[in-house]
């Protein structure tokens, strides 16, 4: 480590680490400490530094040429190149490729293609509450926040439904993967079996192609090229871990929200046309995706710190959301804000292609569930936290 940078006397005395176990209980405490006393942080636990102010983070997202995703985009110990370890995809690439690939994806992501899906995810939604007991007593993970986009990517994408519960574990396994302790072999066992169940998958779509997101990604296009194999295959896990953990965490955190603010499930539940502007505004207060990683293409210089070439940056998206600067009491949550501008889903070029999937998904749960079981407690005492630093979920959570 470079010790000629030069660290804030006011922040030797914190100590912040994403996968810190009290931190993934409540990181915002902390990240207000770093706001105001160190906003450019050196974590030595992490190997990274750590960027916790809205306007930081939001430049840094916006300078993709500076902070690149093309080396990874979670904390990894000194020597490990992510590149190595996973297939290509879509958010781990800089420009010039990842606009080609971007081009090429969001033909399958188009809002006629998601509007369409409304009727079917109602009908999920009916489904998996209809087998849920209308009083306590039930996981909320298992048994709904976890079930929904497992069973929506699996018909998008054309699988089978009774593989979503293989979903499920492999999309979990992975996410709770810790590299700062150099877990990476679960992870990487289940990212193989990924991309083994796929491989077969796409081979059977190029022969007999259907109306489903399989083969439009393989029939995809763009100024004549399509997307590699390791990209198709790639993408697939992106899609599955991206597109169902945020979904279910947003909703998980969701419920424990909700239930801690009785008053403002109240109102939800009398007004349900509250409930989109209710779901951005839970997004903002305790965004699924807490952050992710770049990494430095060239020196930069900010808050007095000298960050080098080749170093990663955390940029702290949960912080970013608490950012009293931007969001007056930010700290409390308020149904009736309009955080147009919270970043729970990135923004720039990476901006997350399936957040429109992903709030539909979310209204409609929560719609229905204020409707049909208006009043819920969450027992936090046996619930089980994702250990994953940068997502922030359950892996259970009991409703009493």
């Amino acid at each position: 480590m470079n010790t000629t940078w030069r660290v804030p006397m006011s922040s030797q005395q914190l100590t912040y680490s994403p996968f810190d176990p009290d931190i993934i209980v409540d990181p915002y405490p902390i990240y207000r400490e770093l706001r105001n006393e160190a906003p450019a942080y050196w974590s030595v636990q992490a190997n990274t530094w750590v960027l916790s102010r809205y306007n930081d983070v939001c430049a840094a997202l916006a300078d993709p040429a500076t902070y690149s995703s093309a080396s990874g985009i979670f904390p990894t110990p000194p020597g490990v190149d992510m590149t190595q370890l996973f297939l290509p995809m879509l958010i781990m690439t800089d420009p010039p490729r990842h606009t080609a690939l971007r081009k090429i994806v969001s033909k399958a992501f188009t809002p006629r293609r998601i509007n369409a899906l409304e009727p079917h995810i109602h009908t999920i939604v009916d489904d998996l509450l209809n087998e849920s007991p209308d009083s306590g007593g039930w996981d909320f993970v298992s048994r709904f926040a976890g079930p929904l986009p497992a069973i929506v990517i699996a018909d998008m994408l054309g699988v089978p439904r009774a593989d979503r519960d293989r979903f499920r574990i492999w999309s979990t396994t992975l996410i709770q993967s810790n590299p700062t302790r150099g877990e990476f072999g679960p992870g990487l066992d289940a990212a193989a079996s990924l991309y083994e169940y796929f491989s077969g998958f796409l081979a059977e779509r190029r022969a007999r192609p259907q109306d489903d997101l399989m083969s439009a990604l393989v029939q995809a296009d763009a100024d004549g090229e399509r997307l590699t194999e390791e990209e198709l295959l790639g993408f697939c896990l992106l899609l599955l871990v991206a597109g169902h953990e945020t979904t279910t965490n947003l909703l998980s955190n969701s419920a424990v929200v909700l239930a801690q603010h009785a008053d403002s499930r109240r109102q939800l539940a009398d007004r349900p046309d509250l409930v989109p502007g209710a779901v951005e505004e839970l997004l903002r207060y305790d965004s699924p995706v807490q952050g992710l990683s770049r990494t430095l293409t060239r020196p930069v210089d900010l808050h007095g710190q000298d960050m080098a070439t080749g170093q990663t940056v955390l940029l702290l998206f949960g912080s970013a959301n608490r950012d009293d600067q931007v969001f007056a009491k930010a700290d409390q949550f308020d149904l009736h804000r309009a955080p147009e501008r919270q970043v729970a889903f990135g923004r720039g070029i990476h901006f997350c292609l399936g957040a429109a999937l992903a709030r539909l998904e979310a209204r409609i749960a929560l719609q229905t569930l204020l409707a049909r079981q208006p009043d819920w407690d969450v027992d936090l005492d046996s619930a089980v936290r994702l250990r994953s630093g940068p997502i922030r979920g359950y892996v259970s959570l009991p409703l009493g």
